[in-house]
């Protein structure tokens, strides 16, 4: 008999699906960057001179989405918008697969925008493919 996954299991990070709004995005090499940081605010209670220290406000890190670059529609006009002053912010959501397609973790980030766009570099004598990675700015971020 097949064993189960426990929660002690190791996780493969290649089983993983992008959403953007609640469209699957299409396929894509990798993610990177899906980060929260709380800020430390000290501060010192009456005569105590003990210093203490609590959370303050999130800070969430730029996501980078990487691809074969394909001709697609979608994130180059999303990217035009931005580069023309129109900051449309998208909702994009990454899922964490077990290796029959159900879902371990969901990672939603909220409000994105594109802040950066690239494609891999062009070389003559390679045949490696070519990828585009584009980098989104996450005004919030919940762990589902």
């Amino acid at each position: 008999m097949p064993s189960r996954r426990t929660d002690l299991d190791h996780v493969g990070a290649y089983n993983f699906k992008v959403d953007i709004n609640g469209v699957t995005a299409g396929y894509f090499k990798g993610v990177d960057g899906i980060n929260c940081e709380l800020e430390v605010i000290e501060f010192q209670d009456g005569d105590d001179l003990t210093l203490r220290k609590r959370p303050g406000r999130a800070k969430f890190g730029d996501v980078t989405l990487k691809k074969g670059y394909i001709v697609t529609a979608d994130l180059q006009e999303w990217w035009n918008q931005a580069k023309a002053g129109q900051y449309v912010r998208r909702d994009i959501s990454i899922t964490l697969n077990d290796n029959a397609g159900g879902e371990l973790r969901r990672w939603n980030l909220y409000d994105c925008w594109p802040k950066s766009w690239k494609i891999s570099a062009l070389d003559g004598k390679g045949n490696d493919v070519v990828t585009e990675e584009i980098t989104f700015v996450v005004e919030n971020l919940e762990i589902a």
